[in-house]
């Protein structure tokens, strides 16, 4: 049947244990696209079905969708925004699944922003928190509780050198912040530098650190510079990490006092578009830095607790140990729970003064977060997450091979990015085509995240559970989508 011929299209998702789904699509004919080698066949495509799955979700019979948008409308912030057209209502919610009001199952690979790291309701977890909440649900670590400092001894445990003395927040912002004024207590210095294009918080400290606009208000943010961002796709000098590293010795030399407090930086940038940084390149500037007397903080909120895949942490894949590491997202799997872990020795900083968190810390995220490490630990998540990432990059790969629009594939384990672009030489950005993918994949019953700075980033951070089958199945509705634009 040629392209240009309407037709009907019926994808059938299939589940071992919940009724069978139809999604019914009326193809018309193809607008132009930038393809290789791409057959007139490619717009029909056979039945995509999800991996089976063993879990029917409860009947819902809370609110519908319009009125819940309604109520957003009224009584949130009008801050808070949503995906899509027409927005998932999501109700239920099991390992690399999720399930709307209907009983319609999603492939979830964006995990709640990278967050759920073990898949969404594990049993462990789940259990922790319940068995927790039901003995007691807060107090103040200003009483002795077990819970936590179990789980700050394991936490210790994952991390090398020295780094072994933690302090609980409840968000990868209030770690991040907690960790710059550490920095700057223990150095007596004020200067922080930070990468472009880097998302580090939108509290006072953390805003400034960030480095891009549309992220930033219009408040008072001084004390931050922000090096050159060492991109081996969209950087000014490509792949050669000197050039880049010597920004930062430029800043040092020519924008302080020759002293800095702190250098912070995400092994790859989450909100900025799965951005890796050049090889070679934190080794060099963690040097400089030290030699200016500052601490080296990693920011570890999206890509630590194993879903690089290769290593634990982000910061390991570059070879460096820094001063301090902030996390969060991953660490409770859905919990409000943060971390900074630092050595003995800058920990003391924090003793100059009285600082306190009311919930950092509290029996029920703790108790959760050493069910997570527990459980990437039984179930070998951190290899898995190797495993399927390469395979599910692989397969972006040809894609990318295939489709002109694909301009960038990159990321590491399950942390990885596609980057749209309009024409591949200027690099232009394919915002209205990525808010259509977008749209498109969630109709086909996949979910992804955007990002970058221009908005035309897939974000691909599933639960470290995601299986082969589940990366055929993403990529599979990717092509078909990308085969209609």
């Amino acid at each position: 049947m040629p392209a240009s011929a309407a037709a009907r299209l019926v994808f059938r998702r299939r589940s071992s244990s919940w009724p069978q789904h139809q999604l019914f699509w009326r193809a018309f004919s193809q607008r132009a696209t930038k393809t290789k080698d791409v057959p007139a066949a490619s717009a029909m495509v056979p039945s995509l079905e999800l991996p089976p799955f063993d879990y029917v979700p409860p009947l819902y019979t809370g609110p519908a969708s319009d009125e819940i948008l309604a109520k957003r409308r009224e009584y949130l912030s009008p801050s808070i925004m949503h995906l899509y057209k027409t927005p998932v209502n999501v109700v239920d919610g099991k390992m690399q699944y999720l399930f709307d009001d209907k009983g319609r199952r999603y492939l979830d690979a964006f995990g709640g922003i990278a967050t759920v790291c073990c898949g969404h309701c594990h049993p462990d977890v789940v259990a922790a928190i319940v068995e927790q909440t039901k003995r007691l649900q807060h107090s103040t670590v200003l009483y002795l509780n077990h819970s936590i400092a179990d789980f700050a001894e394991a936490l210790a445990s994952k991390l090398p050198g020295n780094l072994k003395v933690a302090f609980f927040t409840n968000s990868g912002t209030e770690a991040n912040e907690l960790a710059i004024l550490i920095a700057k207590m223990y150095t007596g210095c004020h200067d922080v530098i930070s990468l472009r294009n880097s998302y580090h918080g939108n509290a006072t400290g953390t805003m400034a650190a960030t480095a891009q606009s549309i992220w930033k208000f219009n408040v008072v943010q001084s004390g931050v510079h922000h090096a050159i961002n060492p991109d081996p796709y969209r950087g000014i000098f490509g792949s050669e990490e000197e050039k880049y590293a010597r920004d930062v010795q430029d800043i040092i030399n020519f924008g302080t006092s020759g002293n800095v407090a702190a250098f912070v930086a995400e092994a790859i940038q989450g909100v900025g578009g799965i951005v890796e940084m050049t090889p070679g390149y934190l080794p060099l500037a963690y040097d400089m830095v030290r030699k200016a007397g500052g601490l080296c903080i990693a920011d570890e909120v999206q890509a630590g607790f194993a879903r690089v895949g290769s290593h634990f942490w982000g910061f390991e894949t570059h070879g460096v140990v820094p001063d301090i590491v902030t996390v969060a997202k991953g660490i409770g799997n859905g919990i409000p729970l943060g971390a900074v872990v630092t050595t003995p020795e800058i920990a003391k900083a924090l003793t100059q003064r009285n600082y306190f968190n009311t919930f950092g810390g509290n029996p029920v995220c703790t108790a959760a977060g050493l069910a997570v490490l527990r459980v990437i630990e039984k179930e070998n998540l951190q290899e898995n997450a190797f495993l399927v990432g390469s395979y599910l990059k692989q397969r972006l790969n040809s894609l990318q091979d295939k489709y002109d629009l694909i301009g960038d594939v990159r990321g590491k384990g399950l942390m990885l990015g596609v980057e749209f672009v309009t024409d591949r030489e200027l690099k232009t950005p394919a915002k209205d085509e990525t808010l259509h993918l977008l749209d498109q994949l969630k109709e086909l019953g996949v979910l992804v995240g955007k990002g970058g700075y221009y908005g035309n980033v897939f974000r691909i951070t599933p639960a470290l559970c995601f299986t082969k089958e589940d990366a055929d199945f993403l990529v599979d509705a990717m092509d078909y989508s990308l085969s209609r634009i």
